[in-house]
């Protein structure tokens, strides 16, 4: 996560980087006891000053400025991603996208406007046209490739919570 965060392209008020890739990994991958907990982690790491956001940023500044909404929200697209993944039969890429895009993606995004516009006081119009939907696109393929290496590394791992039922080899 942390070396997601410095693969950035600086836009302010949000950055464009892979952690939400990461976010939508770790649910699918640790399942959601384990990638909630590992987006925790990774945000107590942050408010105690070590330097594992975009750009190496830290501290409750951070976690409380323009970008919080969506750093607060990783660990319940974690959990939720975990979850359906972990409940989910006969996994195949196209399960997996969707519980991506919904929690990952869409999920991420409320909670991140919800802040910009709730927490710090923007606009929510202008919230929503600077915090979201120029990175939807983006996000979408986030979520497919996620997808797509999710399901190969069922294969090959035993994920918490979940029997190797995945179905397919890792196509959609």
């Amino acid at each position: 996560m942390a070396v997601a965060g410095q693969i950035a392209i600086p836009i302010p008020p949000v950055p464009v980087t892979l952690q939400t890739l990461v976010v939508m990994l770790a649910g699918s991958v640790l399942g959601r006891r384990f990638g909630t907990l590992s987006m925790l982690v990774f945000i107590l790491l942050a408010a105690v000053g070590v330097p594992v956001l975009s750009g190496g940023s830290a501290g409750l500044g951070v976690l409380m400025g323009p970008t919080a909404g969506f750093i607060w929200g990783w660990p319940l697209a974690a959990f939720l991603i975990g979850w359906m993944t972990e409940k989910s039969k006969n996994l195949n890429g196209v399960k997996l996208t969707i519980y991506h895009v919904v929690f990952g993606v869409i999920l991420v995004h409320m909670t991140g406007v919800m802040w910009m516009w709730l927490g710090i006081g923007m606009d929510g119009r202008a919230a929503l046209l600077a915090g979201s939907l120029p990175f939807i696109p983006g996000d979408i393929v986030k979520a497919l490739l996620g997808s797509v290496i999710a399901l190969k590394l069922h294969k090959v791992l035993s994920v918490p919570g979940r029997e190797k039922t995945v179905t397919g080899r890792g196509s959609f």
